[in-house]
């Protein structure tokens, strides 16, 4: 059995990952994407899409193919619009309603399609080839790895501040929209244990010092992390190239699909090839890398391993996965290979199977698109299905 022991071998060390908040130029890229995304499934939960856009000064550009309403095509614009307004970007260089947009959105091409319509149902083969990752391990509650778990969960936590107006500087002007964080988190035996620096760079208006507005952020991260886990205050970064006025769009540049270990694991696992947002579940980039997640998480929840990483491999018009591999890093309690054979038996690795059996055609994408796509929990309307522990029973 291959044994990658990188992470599992008992050792000390540091580890690090990053966040990015929902107002950093990737994410408001991959937040309009997915909203696009969304707007067609609610339509038609058979919809293709496969939709890019790009974010500057003042400007958005969508480009990509689609198969669905036309009526759809003609309001991407006010899509648009309405997620640079919801995340809260009214400043001069980058504002909901000044922006102009540039929509180059097109149709599906034929040879695509036929790829991967096949015959339909069990036989529709995946959208691209790719390989895909999951992984999950008991590092927090929710089996992700403490460092990137945290680093959302700072953002996320100063954002519901930002928005209930409890973050406001001079004049009542709140702190802005584009956020980052890091932590490097330390380990004892291979057990997480408290961090040994964490930065927070964000976007700020003019009167506030930098420490000012360190002073301000301090008690969201040592609130949001496990009691004594906070760092000595000279390795509490915050701002630290001092100014972080200009941000967003205006200060930089955004794509759809650049922020993938953000997406992911932080680094602690590895990642295929493909981004997430703007794409449609047939798209195996997406829909398998959804379902590796789900198969490693329930080998953890199910006592099989302390940690663990699955890999799909698809081919373009292939209607079964070309590959599944295990890999328990000396932490199993079953033999890697009889846990592939028994994830194989429990759900359908088909493209369609998997799409069907985690019901990914409903409109739940855009919500994916900021804090993260993994180690959040299930929602009622179908929201990160991916996250139930619902196979615990049929693999143990």
């Amino acid at each position: 059995m291959n044994r990658d022991l990188t992470f599992y071998e008992n050792r000390d060390f540091l580890f690090t990952s990053e966040s990015v908040s929902e107002g950093h130029p990737d994410k408001v890229s991959d937040q309009i994407s997915d909203a696009i995304l969304d707007a067609y499934l609610r339509d038609d939960p058979y919809s293709r899409v496969a939709v890019e856009t790009l974010v500057t000064t003042n400007k958005v550009v969508l480009a990509g193919e689609v198969r669905g309403n036309a009526d759809i095509t003609k309001n991407l614009e006010e899509i648009a619009r309405n997620v640079v307004k919801r995340i809260g970007y009214e400043q001069d260089g980058f504002h909901w309603k000044n922006l102009s947009l540039d929509n180059y959105v097109h149709g599906q091409s034929a040879q695509i399609a036929q790829g991967v319509d096949g015959q339909g149902g069990a036989s529709e083969g995946a959208g691209d080839q790719g390989i895909m990752f999951g992984y999950a391990c008991k590092e927090t509650e929710h089996l992700m790895p403490a460092p990137i778990y945290y680093s959302h969960l700072i953002l996320k936590n100063i954002r519901d501040a930002i928005h209930a107006g409890k973050l406001n500087g001079p004049n009542g002007i709140a702190l802005g929209p584009d956020a980052k964080s890091q932590i490097t988190m330390k380990y004892q035996g291979n057990k997480p244990v408290g961090t040994h620096s964490v930065v927070v760079s964000i976007q700020h208006p003019e009167g506030l010092s930098q420490n000012d507005v360190k002073e301000m952020i301090r008690p969201y991260v040592v609130n949001t992390l496990p009691e004594g886990w906070m760092c000595s205050d000279d390795e509490f970064y915050v701002n630290p190239t001092g100014t972080f006025i200009i941000g967003g769009p205006d200060g930089d540049a955004g794509l759809t699909g650049r922020k993938i270990i953000v997406d992911t694991y932080g680094g602690a696992a590895p990642h295929g090839g493909g981004a997430f947002s703007g794409k449609d579940p047939t798209k195996v980039d997406r829909s398998a890398a959804y379902a590796a997640r789900y198969l490693a998480k329930n080998v953890v929840g199910a006592g099989l391993a302390d940690a663990c990483t699955i890999q799909l491999a698809y081919a373009i018009g292939v209607s079964k996965p070309l590959g599944l591999y295990v890999n328990t890093h000396g932490t199993g309690a079953a033999d890697e290979y009889q846990i592939a054979e028994k994830l194989q038996s429990a759900m359908d690795l088909s493209p369609w199977g998997l799409r069907e059996h985690l019901q990914l055609h409903r409109p739940i994408y855009e919500r994916t698109a900021a804090y993260g796509h993994f180690g959040h929990t299930p929602e009622s309307d179908g929201g990160y299905s991916w996250e139930k522990l619902d196979l615990v029973d049929k693999i143990k």
